[in-house]
């Protein structure tokens, strides 16, 4: 009876690490079929959009056009959200996420970052006009966030300051809020406060009220150390050839942060 259990217990220890090696193979899947499916927002200049002649562009466009190459893989892109990137990994809907995903506590208890390949900064910018130079400027004036990300997540938890946020289904939306004359502040990040003026010179937006700076890295389900030892060494290689910090500078116009650079 003893040995029954026992060769029982060996069993259904063999199946679940065989299991766990399954499950933690998403690298050999992606090479074996020769294309990487990378779920990038493209509403949310410059990071990622569309240009002129309908095609995909950007600052993670061309990192994640970048990475396909040097690995030999065809790219799709799975076009997302702020709030949909997380879901598109943890559903295998993408391979992995490349969509100014900021590094948060938070996330990382439901995926795994690759070392940051860029950085971000978060702010809350406000129309040129309006006097805002702290946070209790900031009392009684609407914030415009996407809802789903770490603008939204940080002053939503700021109860103390008492913020009115209106929630938008995606960048790009927001974008269209303050462009419209919706909303007179947003919490995005610095790059993209500044695309508001770009798209209406007569309603300039700055940053008012700095709320952090975050790494950006590439997004991928738990449990592929596999996947995330391959992209730590490709983010690694580009940093220090200066690829990665070309794109960054290309679309956001400053380069990465000193630490960051090879």
């Amino acid at each position: 009876m003893k040995r029954s259990l026992t060769l029982a217990l060996l069993a259904a220890t063999a199946l679940a690490c065989a299991g766990q090696a399954a499950r933690a193979d998403l690298l050999d899947d992606i090479m074996k079929a020769g294309k990487i499916r990378i779920a990038t927002d493209l509403a949310i200049p410059p990071s990622g959009m569309i240009d002129g002649a309908m095609k995909p562009t950007g600052s993670d466009v061309e990192t994640a056009e970048l990475l396909a190459k040097d690995w030999g893989l065809q790219l799709e892109f799975v076009q997302t959200t702020g709030a949909t990137r997380i879901p598109n990994v943890q559903t295998n809907k993408a391979d992995i996420i490349i969509s100014t995903l900021s590094v948060t506590p938070e996330r990382a208890k439901v995926i795994d970052f690759s070392k940051p390949y860029a950085a971000l900064q978060s702010v809350v910018g406000c129309l040129k006009s309006v006097e805002a130079k702290s946070w209790d400027d900031l009392k009684g004036k609407t914030i415009a966030v996407s809802r789903g990300t770490t603008q939204d997540t940080t002053l939503t938890n700021m109860k103390e300051r008492d913020l009115k946020l209106a929630r938008y289904e995606d960048d790009a939306t927001m974008v269209t809020a303050a462009v419209s004359g919706q909303a007179d502040c947003v919490a995005s990040s610095a790059t993209i406060v500044s695309q508001i003026g770009v798209k209406a010179p007569a309603r300039p937006f700055e940053p008012k009220v700095s709320i952090t700076n975050f790494d950006l890295a590439i997004g991928v389900k738990k449990g592929e150390p596999k996947l995330i030892e391959k992209l730590d060494a490709w983010v690694e290689q580009n940093l220090k050839n200066g690829k990665l910090n070309a794109i960054y500078k290309k679309f956001h116009g400053t380069d990465l942060p000193a630490n960051m650079r090879g």
